[in-house]
């Protein structure tokens, strides 16, 4: 069954009339005469009743037609989709995303962005995983990039990858010549209760970049992603195991709705350099 099978029957349908049918679609009456028998063997029943001098769709013709008609709609809504992503795309696009992404991901998928739409304005807050998904939720924001949230939402969460998170310490601090640290050894210093291990809490920032900043000027240690500290010349990134401290960015969508073809290309662009950083990293690791 072809899509030009479901295109054949409707316009039958529509006109009740094989020579205006065929007008309608380009082909000859015998061509249609002859697609409409095929499309009947293939789903095994008579769709149109041609025994009397005008033509009518049988019971079982009444049923297929509405699904093709369902079909072809959702066919060319696609087809429309392709059209007006391959066009240029203006307007504005509102993302949401927290601190650590800022640091690097969000301004290389809005460079990437723009560098394909330079049309098109974009807007990036940098909120709270909480008002992210306020917002994506109230249409206030197009998508957001933040981590798995823990709480059942009414957003759909797109994974990307899973980012292991690292611990951040001063050049001093006495852990930061170590190649590795295991949780347990983090007691009553730095990690979870879920390892064994009881955590004091000295200080809380709802930022990353004044908390990389203290940790550079004392000996508190930080367990962050690795990536809002890359390039932070002033600490040293120790890996953690026993277990692997694991989080799990993604996009955060609505469920109702259909997405704007800027938030569609947004995130084509994010799910790619994603998938290129999760692959850089394991060939990072891979080869130490």
């Amino acid at each position: 069954m072809e899509l030009r099978h479901l295109r054949y029957l409707v316009a039958l349908a529509e006109c009740m009339n094989f020579t205006r049918a065929a007008e309608r679609v380009h082909v000859t009456q015998s061509t249609l005469s002859h697609q409409i028998r095929q499309l009947e063997d293939e789903v095994g029943h008579v769709l149109i009743d041609r025994s009397g001098r005008s033509l009518a769709l049988t019971e079982h013709g009444e049923t297929f037609l509405e699904y093709a008609i369902n079909a072809l709609r959702q066919v060319d809504r696609g087809l429309g989709a392709l059209r007006q992503g391959a066009g240029a795309i203006d307007g504005e696009l509102r993302i949401g995303a927290t601190n650590t992404f800022n640091f690097g991901f969000i301004p290389r998928c809005v460079a990437t962005f723009l560098d394909r739409h330079s049309e098109a304005k974009v807007v990036v807050e940098e909120l709270s995983a909480h008002d992210i998904r306020s917002k994506v939720n109230s249409g206030e924001l197009d998508l957001g990039i933040a981590y798995r949230p823990g709480d059942p939402s009414e957003l759909v969460f797109e994974p990307l990858h899973n980012e292991e998170m690292v611990l951040a310490l001063a050049p001093n601090h006495h852990l930061a010549g170590r190649k590795r640290v295991r949780v347990v050894e983090l007691h009553r210093q730095d990690c979870f209760l879920a390892a064994g291990a009881e955590p004091i809490v000295c200080v809380e920032m709802n930022t990353i970049a004044p908390m990389l900043e203290l940790v550079a000027a004392t000996l508190i240690g930080a367990i962050v992603a690795a990536d809002a500290v890359r390039n932070h010349p002033e600490l040293r990134i120790v890996p953690i195991e026993s277990p692997t401290p694991i989080r799990v960015p993604g996009i955060l969508w609505r469920r109702e709705g259909q997405q704007s073809p800027q938030a569609r290309s947004f995130s084509s662009i994010v799910r790619k350099l994603a998938r290129d950083r999760a692959r850089a990293e394991g060939t990072t690791r891979r080869t130490r």
